[in-house]
């Protein structure tokens, strides 16, 4: 008795017809037929008899239908619990994040990654943030890095850590170090700014910091790459808001400034789609990962 031969077994009771357990198995009637023979002929029992046009279950038939279930199933589990180690599996892989965090920020626990799971086919995508949770939702993408506050259903946001957001203005002279100054309120509600598109989360998140410190500064220009804000910012244009890990080039023509007394942070979460079934390749790169980035 062989598996395959239960698989047709099955198809049969449940279509009631030969030809059409064929149909759904992409197997010829002979092929279907020759299969039930065979396992009749392994159990010595008649499985089917013949009533007008139909076949119709014998009582062994309806006993063996039971336990073919059961068998199946336990044979699918199987198959799904070694197809889902974190160490074999071998199936496509989508990380996503944005491309400032992945230049900055991902170089070294990317490194650690491949070598902790050497056999993961892994691509990365860079994309805005409402691109990657739609990607999630659609099973596109296995695990993203977003910034948080993002609420989605169906994918669960696991939080990682805060990164400061800084102001920076041109400057005219080449500057190396690290100084960071304060800047007020009125003073910024006089400059021009350059920032991240409308509806982003990142000018949510910006935009949220400029009601509170009770300012509406002019955007005189939208701009989704933060390198790209950046060379303008040095080129003069005016003033931008920037993740403090993009700024540490040296040298730089750009000043760098908090407001007094606040701190503008913007959360990281490591989201992934939420599911019964999880794929324990995509628990275990997000614990790695969680881990490298909080180190």
């Amino acid at each position: 008795m062989e598996l395959r031969q239960l698989e047709v077994f099955l198809a049969v009771i449940e279509e009631a017809s030969v030809t059409k357990a064929a149909a759904r198995l992409n197997l010829s009637p002979g092929a279907v037929s020759l299969q039930l023979h065979n396992l009749a002929a392994g159990l010595r029992t008649d499985l089917f008899v013949r009533s007008g046009k139909r076949l119709a279950p014998t009582p062994a038939a309806l006993r063996l239908f039971e336990h073919s279930k059961r068998l199946l199933a336990l044979a699918r589990e199987i198959e799904l619990d070694f197809e889902n180690d974190p160490a074999t599996d071998e199936r496509p892989f989508v990380f996503a994040t944005g491309a400032t965090t992945l230049i900055h920020k991902l170089g070294r626990p990317l490194r650690a990654l491949r070598k902790q799971f050497p056999r993961m086919a892994m691509s990365i995508q860079v994309a805005p943030s409402e691109q990657m949770v739609d990607g999630l939702l659609s099973r596109q993408i296995d695990l993203a890095l977003i910034s948080l506050p993002f609420d989605a259903e169906g994918v669960e946001m696991t939080p990682l850590y805060d990164e400061e957001l800084l102001i920076v203005s041109p400057s005219t002279e080449r500057l190396r170090g690290w100084h960071v100054g304060s800047i007020e309120p009125a003073e910024l509600g006089a400059a021009r700014f350059m920032l991240y598109p409308r509806h982003s989360n990142m000018r949510a998140i910006i935009e949220g910091f400029f009601r509170e410190i009770g300012i509406a500064p002019p955007v005189i220009m939208e701009a989704d790459d933060t390198e790209a804000i950046k060379r303008l910012v040095e080129s003069g244009f005016g003033y931008s808001v920037l993740p403090e890990f993009a700024l540490r080039q040296q040298p730089r023509f750009y000043r760098m400034f908090r407001v007094p007394g606040r701190r503008l942070l913007r959360r990281q979460a490591l989201a992934t789609p939420k599911t019964e079934h999880p794929r324990a390749l995509t628990l275990a790169v997000a614990r790695f990962l969680r881990n490298q980035l909080k180190a």
